[in-house]
């Protein structure tokens, strides 16, 4: 048994399942313990389970984080989790080569639920999900120091999950926006405003893929925040790239961003809906189209609106589609899975009058690594597709 006492939490349930979420129903707790408490899982005969972060407060009652009993939840296990994080991102998936700009934990995939961490050149974008990860958060500051000198840290959490959790994180001023590298293009990156962690670098293999697929056609990128599709699509050789998102503030960072790399790509602030009604009135019709919506829902109760929203936003995409075009479509709600979501093109492209041929189903890179007995990690649905 390790050699630290850690309170214990009895499981009510029959048997532990291998997911790492314990929902606090499932759980009885004895004495009072403060929302992050590291505790010791217990069955029925006091046997040892698993040890984790405790919280009375929350949906998730407990977040499984070791079910070795002599592995104690310090700085040390803290320092060696992210070192084994950020080895696989450097010496295995070799993401120095591809840019500065990728995730360097991502939560349950690395072991460490509660905490995400992405990295913009020699700023560290840390996220808090969970009360536990925040009250180890100098461990989490001295392990990224060491393994990124000199680098800054930025952290926060959203107001919600503060809310969920019981903790307070009282985020510091924004940082001073950085410039990333990513497959030879650049992006401003601005940390502290309302759009992630600052900038969607899970989408960036895809982006590549989709470059890749634009040269000599005309190509539209809808909800298109600041650019990162229209701007590889124009660099791998597009004839005309248009920009549409509802947010002039994200739309100037995408200017900004496509005068950067010396590309040119026209910006337009406006409501999708509308906009769509009235290009698909003119006529008007683009040989490569992207839709990438914010994330639409995190409340499983409001799931039914958010795959109707899907379903008409992908039904007016597809109408101004070239025959023969191509159509990518990206859902990053995570209650959507993959079978939902490909049925819902489907029916969208039907009430089109569109047919749908899949040509490759793609999610975030592999610097956000997904456990199988944790789909909720596996969040970003990218399909591409041809039209007729």
């Amino acid at each position: 048994m390790s050699a630290t006492p850690y309170p214990q939490v009895r499981l009510a349930a029959e048997r532990l399942s291998p997911h790492p979420w314990l929902y606090r129903r499932a759980l009885h707790s004895e004495t009072p313990l403060k929302p992050g408490t590291v505790v010791d899982l217990v069955d029925g005969r006091d046997a040892f389970l698993a040890r984790g972060f405790w919280n009375g407060h929350a949906r998730i009652g407990l977040r499984v984080l070791t079910r070795d009993p002599a592995e104690a939840i310090d700085a040390g296990w803290i320092a060696r989790r992210i070192a084994a994080a950020v080895a696989l991102r450097r010496d295995r998936l070799h993401l120095d080569a591809a840019g500065d700009a990728w995730r360097v934990v991502h939560s349950e995939g690395d072991g460490l639920s509660g905490l995400v961490v992405d990295r913009y050149a020699d700023l560290l974008v840390v996220e808090y999900f969970a009360a536990g990860m925040w009250r180890l958060r100098h461990a989490i500051d001295a392990a990224l120091g060491a393994l990124f000198p000199g680098c800054r840290l930025y952290a926060y959490a959203e107001a919600h999950v503060q809310k969920q959790e019981s903790f307070d994180c009282a985020a510091p001023p924004a940082p001073e926006p950085v410039i990333v590298r990513e497959h030879g293009l650049r992006f401003h990156v601005t940390p502290g405003s309302r759009h992630k962690t600052g900038f969607f670098v899970d989408q960036r293999d895809n982006r590549q893929r989709f470059g890749g697929l634009a040269r000599g056609v005309r190509v539209l990128d809808l909800c298109c925040n600041s650019g990162g599709f229209a701007l590889a699509a124009a660099a791998g050789g597009a004839q005309a790239v248009t920009g549409v998102d509802l947010d002039p503030g994200i739309l100037e960072l995408a200017r900004a961003n496509a005068v950067l790399n010396g590309l040119d790509v026209r910006f337009e602030a406006a409501d999708l809906f509308p906009w769509l009604e009235a290009a698909r009135a003119r006529g008007e019709r683009w040989d490569a189209v992207v839709l990438d919506p914010a994330k639409l829902t995190r409340d499983r109760e409001r799931l039914p609106q958010a795959l109707r929203t899907y379903h008409a936003m992908n039904r007016l995409a597809l109408e101004v589609v070239a025959p023969g075009g191509l159509f990518l479509s990206c859902s990053c709600t995570g209650l959507v899975d993959e079978p939902t979501f490909l049925d819902t093109l489907r029916r969208a492209a039907f009430a089109a009058g569109r047919e749908l041929t899949v040509l490759h189903v793609g999610g975030a890179g592999p610097d956000h690594p997904f456990q199988l007995h944790v789909p909720e990690s596996r969040y970003l649905k990218a399909v591409f597709a041809t039209v007729r």
